[in-house]
């Protein structure tokens, strides 16, 4: 299965607060442990909100465009990773070892193509085989 490990944002990483040389080498220390277990797919860190921007959808043709910052820092995400493990127990084992010092993580299962049923009809596989196939070939230039 795969799992979408959010992390929340802090006080800290809203106000831009970058990791110390410290924090930084224990979760360099802690990815490289999630590669060698073979569960990292992708994981970065993601810029305060006032750096980016809501995009609200309502009905077909209304789009109304929110600037950062955003007001609640706790429904904030502040980084991800996205792993690949066996169980959610693994999930929240791996994730009880992340070098935080405070914060919070959200672990979520990812939507497999088998989750959809009927509904995902041999068409629509089709199609995301040659998506994703296309992602990873441009992923390696």
């Amino acid at each position: 299965m795969r799992v979408m490990v959010i992390v929340k944002a802090t006080r800290d990483s809203e106000a831009g607060v970058l990791p110390s040389e410290r924090e930084l080498a224990e979760m360099g220390q802690y990815n490289e442990a999630l590669v060698q277990a073979g569960l990292m797919m992708a994981g970065e860190g993601l810029q305060p909100s006032s750096k980016g921007a809501r995009v609200k959808f309502s009905g077909p043709n209304q789009r109304t465009v929110t600037d950062g910052p955003f007001a609640e820092t706790k429904e904030l995400i502040a980084g991800f990773w996205l792993w690949r493990c066996r169980s959610m127990d693994e999930a929240v084992e791996w994730a009880k070892r992340a070098p935080f010092q405070e914060g919070e993580v959200e672990i979520r299962p990812v939507f497999e193509a088998e989750d959809f049923g009927e509904a995902f009809t041999p068409e629509l596989r089709a199609q995301e085989e040659r998506l994703r196939a296309k992602i990873e070939s441009s992923a390696k230039l």
